[in-house]
């Protein structure tokens, strides 16, 4: 089978300019986690043959041995060059922010081609990661998610010290989204440009769930804690804890029900959660791979490529390798 491994970040997608540090970090953990997996996986006898598209700017970044690789340049149109290389291959698997109907919009390229998305479709990255969209279908099934309105402007602020989050409806993680507590908070987000939701900001542990899916099932891989740090004004992912616990029994009820609310959702996905002592809320569903990804092989001994391919055609056959928890630092 010959794949086209395209992680936006890394393979070109800001060819015209400066690629951005926290993206970048984040995106080269994730394309190198899947190309291990890759080799790992071709190791064992299957034949694979691997296409990557890379920024020029990064290839000392990434091992790439025994791939074949495309250098993307300033000059070069990203989205011809994917929509001409997806065209030779069998197999697509894109990874990119959601923001600007990116992954949405690739997602499409590859169902245009007819050719095999080892990912969700854009119908279900339409849905899932609009945070709007989201909500709303969340609050349909009963799901329990962060209460949210659409953003519109400084008439929301309540006069008093309540603590907002302010998030773009399709933003990618924490990248556009602003904690805001008073009047001038409010006044400097209504004047960004975009289409945003508020929040109230709840207290608690901000979890998030490694799942597979597929026709309106979930398995579920393991559960990863997040720990943030705060920074003019925005959360910033500082470090994950992959598999931190043993026991996930009680999320399985949840990323069933997400199943069922999303029927279209395939492949590897990411869930946020945040737990108070009242209840554990849904904040967004990722129809992508997260950085949590990075770690599962070594947490649990599975290869996501492997089980992943196993979706097409079947189910996946999680036999776990080992159990331990695995810390990934993310950021400083």
């Amino acid at each position: 089978m010959k794949i086209l491994v395209f992680e936006y970040i890394t393979g070109g997608g800001f060819n015209k300019q400066n690629l951005p540090a926290a993206l970048l970090a984040e995106g080269c953990l994730m394309l190198q986690a899947l190309l291990d997996d890759m080799n790992r996986y071709a190791a064992l006898g299957h034949e694979l043959d691997v296409l990557v598209m890379l920024d020029e700017r990064v290839n000392a970044l990434i091992n790439t041995s025994g791939m074949q690789v495309v250098f993307i340049s300033p000059e070069q149109n990203t989205t011809d060059e994917f929509r001409r290389l997806a065209h030779d291959c069998e197999a697509i698997w894109p990874i990119a922010p959601e923001f600007d109907g990116l992954l949405q919009g690739l997602c499409q390229v590859v169902a245009d081609l007819n050719k095999l998305l080892l990912t969700s479709p854009a119908s279900a990255v339409a849905l899932a990661g609009d945070k709007w969209l989201s909500y709303q279908q969340l609050k349909q099934h009963q799901i329990a998610t962060v209460p949210s309105r659409l953003f519109t402007g400084v008439e929301q602020y309540e006069g008093d010290s309540s603590s907002w989050l302010v998030k773009a409806i399709e933003g990618v993680g924490c990248l556009d989204s602003y904690i805001v507590t008073t009047r001038q908070d409010f006044m400097a987000m209504q004047a960004r440009s975009g289409h945003y939701i508020i929040q109230p900001q709840l207290v608690g542990q901000t979890i998030s769930l490694s799942c597979l899916f597929k026709q309106g099932r979930a398995w579920l891989l393991c559960a990863n804690q997040q720990q943030f740090t705060i920074s003019k004004q925005q959360y910033h992912l500082a470090q994950l804890i992959v598999n931190y616990t043993d026991d996930v029994a009680a999320y399985r009820p949840l990323a069933d029900a997400i199943a069922l609310a999303f029927p279209e959702l395939w492949g590897y996905v990411g869930i946020d959660l945040i737990e108070t002592p009242e209840q554990t809320w849904v904040l967004e569903i990722n129809p992508r791979l997260t950085t949590s990804f990075v770690a599962i092989h070594d947490a649990l001994g599975l290869n996501m490529v492997e089980t992943v391919l196993q979706l097409v055609h079947a189910e996946p056959q999680l036999k776990t390798q080992g159990h331990q928890a695995i810390t990934v630092q993310v950021s400083s």
